[in-house]
């Protein structure tokens, strides 16, 4: 399951950026709501992704990785909303939005091969 261990490396790093974004909208632009929803989805993408490589079967590892997915597509709400609210400017939200469009793109890969395999 190599691109597992690839998708789980590139969420942490999202997770990791994420929290830094996080103390950044609290801390600098006194945001609290917006930016504690994107924290909760945006760090639950890799846990979810750790308990699908961790999973006893296909079917679970499968339905991990929907929500993996699921949660990216959430985070990228938050940072569209953060963005068109003016919380972020647009050279942050590109860059971390970039980001986030990567991921969902590798897990719905995932995905589609997983579910096409069973």
């Amino acid at each position: 399951m190599l691109k597992s261990n690839v998708s789980f490396e590139k969420s942490k790093k999202f997770a990791i950026r994420i929290v830094s974004l996080y103390n950044y909208l609290c801390k600098e632009k006194k945001e609290y709501v917006l930016s504690k929803q994107l924290l909760k989805s945006g760090t639950s993408i890799g846990a979810n992704i750790s308990e699908a490589i961790c999973g006893f079967s296909k079917k679970d590892f499968l339905s991990k990785m929907y929500i993996a997915f699921k949660e990216c597509a959430e985070s990228e709400y938050w940072l569209d909303l953060l963005y068109e609210t003016g919380y972020l400017s647009e050279q942050e939200y590109r860059s971390i939005h970039g980001d986030c469009i990567e991921l969902k793109k590798l897990l719905s890969s995932i995905t589609k091969t997983v579910k096409n395999e069973m």
